[in-house]
């Protein structure tokens, strides 16, 4: 591509970085996440045919859930890119696992987006999961979108369900759409900002395609017949109730985290998503300015500055290839460009960049602030990792987890050692669990360290299915582990102790992990001549 006057440039990168939108979907496990991606995809045109988590006889299955473990089990193990163009945006669409055991997943991705969706069940509204997660957006201040799924289903009054969510979560709302009941059936939703009621017709196809909708004002003679005097009388009624005594419309409070746009819905029967959809894109924000050592960064800012927040190993089982997943947050990106990665001071050249619909790919010439590009790496790369075209701008924010959870991993076939340890490496480098290593009489035994015990399951199954080499897991008491800096011979001998036991990481640090919180309390408190750190230095 020929290079631009600086006018034109600038203008370029002012104009894409405002049509980006880059969020992220969060939720408790079967709130519906899943199943409300599916359908933004496919009111946006990306896919033409919706598919359900549990298909039915097998025939479908959710575009999001690429691994084949995600699609036996039906649910999400590891977050994927989802982008697409929908009436003039470039959409970002990061889908996260609900599972707490992927928490290292999720909040790293977290940190990728702009904005966040939550998505609440109707009748269980803010659940635990849901509480951890929303947490983690308002200490980044970001931009909160609640989506009230499964209106289909007997739940909450929404005025009450609007309550408890103020109440558990301190945070206003305001309802930007509201569901119709129709002889207690819903049966559409009400725009106040659009002042546009949409009446949807139930499909055959069990929400595999657009539902049918009718349009119309409040005071159209023909909706209100559509909807009858008694679901006319009571929508009236609530309009007027939230007009009255809810949060006043409030945009800069929506952008601070501190008010969030209210919208209710069912994903299965696609009620309520379109109006979602074209609401959403208005009112979320286009990429933000990003901390850095540095101080911020806008992404207006004419040089190039992204991160590395996820690895992810054998997309194409074929090839046994390892993408970097890159948010990019100033500058204008060009395929085959240089950039510095700041941790080891090299340039790099950022070859075969790719934009992703989850497992598929397509290859790209340019990307912009707010895109996630996929990087073809051999393992140069790590999550956390800067890159920048000209300064050494940082970024610092990514998430880093110790492991709660260890097992001891045998392999059933002594001769496949070699395919084990690249397994464990490549897993290890894309944060799908971590490695570790106890010393035993016939040498290095390798030791899994999981935040959730089903990254256990995770690991085995791709051992198995993407290394050809099946394994068994012991589980090992201890919990709570600590990197260690001293002496050798101290460690040694505080190793030696009941109830704790020695393990190296993959750079030979030194760590040691107890079985109770009492025997780490008691050594933190005595052995003061050693450092005892909660992360890898």
């Amino acid at each position: 591509m020929t290079e631009q006057p600086g006018g034109e440039a600038s203008d370029a990168l002012a104009r894409e970085t405002a049509r980006r939108r880059t969020f992220a979907i969060i939720s408790h496990p079967d709130a519906g996440k899943t199943t409300l991606t599916e359908k933004l995809l496919l009111y946006g045109g990306a896919i033409h045919l919706a598919g359900s988590v549990k298909a039915r006889r097998a025939e479908r299955h959710a575009t999001s859930d690429w691994m084949e473990l995600e699609r036996q089990r039906g649910i999400s193990v590891t977050s994927s890119v989802l982008q697409f163009d929908y009436e003039g945006y470039r959409i970002n669409l990061l889908d996260t696992p609900g599972h707490e055991d992927f928490s290292e997943d999720t909040y790293r991705t977290l940190v990728a987006a702009d904005s966040a969706i939550m998505l609440l069940d109707n009748r269980r509204g803010v659940e635990e999961r849901t509480r951890q997660l929303f947490e983690v957006c308002k200490r980044r201040r970001m931009p909160i979108f609640t989506f009230v799924n499964k209106c289909d289903r007997v739940g909450e009054d929404p005025l009450k369900l609007l309550s408890d969510v103020e109440a558990d979560l301190g945070i206003g709302c305001h309802p930007v759409t509201w569901p119709i009941f129709r002889d207690d059936v819903f049966a559409g939703v009400y725009d106040r900002r659009r002042k546009r009621i949409h009446l949807f017709e139930r499909g055959v196809d069990h929400g595999a395609s657009r539902a049918g909708v009718q349009a119309g004002s409040l005071d159209d003679p023909a909706v209100r017949v559509l909807l009858g005097e008694d679901a006319h009388h009571r929508l009236v009624q609530d309009i007027a109730l939230l007009d009255a005594a809810g949060h006043a419309f409030d945009r800069e409070e929506i952008l601070t985290g501190e008010l969030s746009p209210v919208f209710f819905g069912s994903a299965l029967t696609n009620f309520g998503v379109e109006p979602f959809l074209a609401e959403f894109l208005d009112l979320a924000p286009s990429p933000v300015a990003r901390e850095s050592s540095r101080g911020q960064i806008e992404p207006t800012n004419p040089d190039f500055s992204a991160f590395v927040f996820k690895i992810q190993a054998n997309m194409d089982a074929r090839h046994r290839d390892r993408i970097a997943f890159v948010r990019i947050c100033s500058g204008r990106f060009e395929a085959g460009m240089q950039a510095k990665l700041v941790r080891t001071g090299k340039m790099l050249r950022l070859s075969a960049p790719q934009q992703f619909l989850a497992r598929e790919r397509t290859a790209i010439e340019e990307a912009w602030p707010g895109d996630v590009i996929g990087i073809v790496d051999k393992g140069t790369l790590r999550i956390g990792d800067s890159l920048s075209a000209n300064d050494d701008v940082e970024f610092r924010d990514i998430p880093r987890f110790a492991p709660e959870h260890f097992a001891r991993i045998t392999i059933i076939d002594p001769m496949r050692r070699k395919q084990l340890d690249a397994g464990l490496r490549q897993l290890t480098e894309e944060g799908a669990a971590q490695v570790f290593y106890a010393e035993s009489e016939i040498g290095p035994s390798p030791v899994i360290g999981a935040v959730g015990l089903l990254q256990f399951d995770v690991m085995l199954f791709r051992l198995e299915h993407e290394y050809g080499v099946p394994c068994r897991l012991e589980k090992l008491s201890y919990r709570f582990p600590r990197w260690v800096i001293g002496k050798e011979e101290d460690i040694e001998r505080i190793a030696r102790g009941r109830g704790r036991m020695r393990l190296y990481d993959a750079k030979n640090n030194s760590i040691i992990v107890f079985d109770d919180v009492w025997t780490l309390r008691s050594t933190l408190q005595h052995e003061t001549a050693l450092e005892f750190l909660e992360a890898a230095p």
